[in-house]
């Protein structure tokens, strides 16, 4: 998908655990700026407020 199989072992792996870490870090920031703009309206909604 993005080349990497072309890489030799260790490295093929250390870019793959890198990309992993970078999805990881955009997903907990995405879902960070989703609870904070939407845990106020969901809460309310739920309450029936």
């Amino acid at each position: 998908m993005f080349g990497i199989e072309t890489l030799g072992g260790n490295t093929q792996a250390a870019v793959l655990i890198g990309l992993v870490l970078l999805e990881a870090i955009v997903l907990y920031v995405g879902y960070g700026l989703l609870e904070s703009a939407l845990a106020k309206r969901v809460t309310d909604l739920i309450r029936g407020l």
